[in-house]
């Protein structure tokens, strides 16, 4: 049998660069808004040597979060991208933003990650939070860990509160590798249930090594079995010596936690407080041992051994250009190396190294690297670049949240149009979750992301980094019209002054076609009262009255027959019957009885348990239909809605979700049917377009 002191399994060891360095390890920290990621990363830069002081978020001192948006904001609105060494091993920092509508940004990243720090605040009312952001891990398979916060405010048992409320939320089981101990209701140290040692805080300094005080004993000794008992359902071998009552090693314990860790089989828990450096220290040594090698990323995603790098944000407009942030993977990256990029093969420009805002050219860049890439100007945000074809990959990695948010943005100054589109070009490029379009309908130029604060933090920049300023308002929603009858109508242009005329005559058939069957037009034309070479200018004529019926709106699920007309030898043309086409369909939509559509959106919302009926009867005062509202089928304690809602009730609806599920709610949402709106709501719709046009 095993002895105690090599139960367990071998440590498994982080894959080294040329030269014999360890390659980089990256770490993303992740986790909601407000539990203080950035404080963490300017905490960890500052414990381990990268700066000589500790900036403040609330003061705008700290090495991320430099832009002014995140200024204002005192939160992150963009990745923000570190390294720093420890023990002489580099470790690269990829701050995340926690706020809904920035998001994207950071999710990005979290593919060739080699380990998710998840950031959470001590209050375990907050702790449901973190549950998208640990199911988006789950998704990706990412080895993870927990960080709780702000640990100095905690009262007695929250720890133990915010693991209860956690665990249902991760599958995978939470492992406590650190319990509190306290002087009163203030936590002044903690235990170190892996190590079997004690510690007490030290502001600004590492913390002093103690004996575990005897009143902690016992819970150190049912922590720690618990924590060996969470291990050995990994392991056989384990389980026998605890089984014999074999006390391991605690190498042997760190081992396998190692592996565990790496494996994406548990989930260590461990606390501190980011601001005034509990904990931070313990939490650099915990990278440096469990952090899962390098290479497990690029196996992860089916990189070979050349050189690769995945792309996962675009920057434009600093003094060094464009550049593609991406980690690099597989074998290291020169400048000057050619990689396949959409199809093509590009040759890579300099190599840059990030510190925040700052940036330092270096010649290469090693295995895991994070780093910047100039010159390589058609990859785009979530593509995989490499040496070899076989590695390269265009699609993302990920799905970015639905886009729910919308405005129709115009210049204030026509001159500023060509840069406008530019402009928007540049931002869409750097944000994935950033849409922009042109309508062909509404001649409007739409600009879509997440929510509204996403849209807030584009135009901020659209204005400060591109000199363009915009007016906003709502988009025009896709109202339609449609008619219930048929009718007969002739149109006819005819007009003399002086040499040759105009002259179209064209008896048209005016019918309804069942909902959604679009526009037909046909002829039945005999005896040539209407050259075929004018019939397509009727046609045409047809489809531009079609475009604003008599109500206002584009006229659908119309069929339309030409059937009879006239022409004059020398004063018809194609102008004149394209008039004539025109004429007739005009008068004659109105003889129709027309009648209003509007939009009509298949809905989706995920919410968690016990808010699905409040976020229905949202739906229904917003004139939704419900189609179905039950467990989600893949979340445990939450609830998925499904329902018809018209678009115009769309607009808020993500503020609203948010603000009954403590910001925990989303929805998609995506174009069903049209169908008719009557009464004083149709009423205000069509007075409202008539005073639009006549405007």
């Amino acid at each position: 049998m095993a002895s105690a002191a090599t139960i367990g399994r071998s440590v498994t060891t982080n894959g080294s660069s040329p030269g014999g360095r360890l390659a980089t390890r990256a770490i993303a920290l992740v986790g909601p808004a407000g539990t203080g990621k950035t404080s963490l990363a300017e905490a960890l830069l500052f414990a381990s040597g990268a700066i000589n002081r500790m900036g403040s978020v609330d003061a705008g001192t700290t090495v991320g979060d430099a832009s002014p948006e995140a200024r204002a904001r005192r939160g992150s609105t963009e990745l923000n991208l570190f390294h720093f060494d420890y023990m002489d091993d580099r470790y690269a920092l990829i701050d995340t933003p926690g706020g809904v509508g920035f998001a994207a940004d950071g999710l990005a990243a979290l593919p060739s990650a080699d380990l998710a720090l998840v950031v959470i605040d001590a209050d375990p009312a907050r702790a449901a939070l973190a549950g998208p952001i640990l199911r988006r891990i789950d998704e990706l398979g990412l080895p993870h860990a927990i960080f709780i916060n702000k640990v100095d405010g905690a009262r007695a048992g929250s720890i133990r509160e915010v693991i209860a409320a956690l665990q249902p939320l991760s599958r995978e089981p939470l492992a406590l590798r650190q319990f509190p101990l306290r002087d009163g209701e203030a936590i002044t140290g903690y235990v170190d249930v892996a190590l079997e040692r004690a510690y007490r805080y030290q502001p600004g300094k590492p913390s002093e090594v103690i004996s575990i005080p005897p009143d902690a004993a016992d819970r150190e000794h049912a922590e720690r079995t618990r924590l060996l008992e969470t291990l050995a359902d990994f392991d056989d071998a384990l389980m026998e010596a605890l089984l014999m009552d074999e006390v391991p090693d605690a190498d042997v314990v760190l081992a396998d936690l190692a592996e565990d860790t790496g494996g994406n089989k548990l989930v260590p828990v461990m606390f501190g407080s980011a601001q005034n450096g509990g904990g931070v220290r313990r939490l650099l040594k915990f990278l440096r041992h469990e952090t899962p090698p390098a290479r497990q990323a690029g196996d992860r995603l089916g990189v070979g051994d050349g050189a690769a790098l995945h792309v996962f944000k675009i920057a434009n407009g600093g003094a060094m250009g464009r550049l593609a942030l991406g980690r690099v993977l597989g074998e290291g990256l020169r400048e000057g190396e050619d990689l396949t990029v959409g199809g093509e093969t590009t040759r890579t420009g300099a190599i840059f190294a990030l510190q925040g805002e700052k940036t330092a050219k270096q010649g290469e860049a090693r295995q895991g690297d994070v780093v910047a890439v100039a010159k390589i100007d058609n990859a785009r945000c979530g593509m995989m670049l490499g040496s070899r074809a076989g590695d390269a990959r265009d699609e993302p990695l990920v799905t970015y949240p639905a886009r729910n948010a919308a405005l129709a943005i115009a210049t204030r100054d026509r001159k500023d149009d060509v840069k406008l589109s530019t402009a928007l070009h540049r931002l869409c490029e750097e944000d994935p979750a950033l849409e922009w379009s042109q309508d062909d309908t509404s001649h409007e130029t739409l600009l879509r992301g997440i929510n509204d604060e996403h849209l807030q933090v584009v135009l901020a920049k659209l204005q400060r980094r591109y000199g363009v300023a915009v007016e906003t308002r709502p988009p025009r929603i896709a109202y339609r019209e449609s008619i219930r009858k048929g009718t007969t109508q002739r149109g006819r242009h005819k007009k003399q002054s002086g040499g040759h005329g105009q002259y179209g005559d064209a008896v048209i058939e005016i019918a309804p076609l069942p909902p959604g069957s679009g526009f037909t037009f046909e002829d039945r034309i005999s005896g040539g009262v209407v050259p075929k070479q004018w019939i397509p200018a009727v046609e045409a004529g047809v489809r531009e009255a079609m475009e604003r019926g008599p109500l206002g709106f584009p006229v659908v699920d119309v069929t339309v027959t030409l059937i009879d007309g006239s022409f004059h030898a020398v004063d018809s043309s194609e102008l004149a019957f394209r008039i004539a086409g025109r004429m007739a369909m005009n008068e004659g939509l109105a003889k129709c009885a027309p009648y209003l559509l509007e939009p009509i959106c298949r809905v989706v919302i995920d919410t968690p348990a016990g808010t699905g009926s409040k976020a229905g009867s949202l739906l229904s005062s917003r004139r939704g239909q419900i189609l179905g509202l039950g467990p989600h089928p893949d979340w445990a304690r939450w609830e998925r809605i499904e329902a018809m809602l018209p678009e115009a009730g769309l607009h808020g609806l993500d503020a609203e979700l948010r603000s009954l599920s403590q910001g925990l709610a989303s929805f998609s949402a995506s174009f069903d049917h049209l169908a008719e709106l009557s009464g004083k709501q149709a009423d205000d719709v069509v007075k409202a377009r008539a005073a639009e046009l006549s405007g």
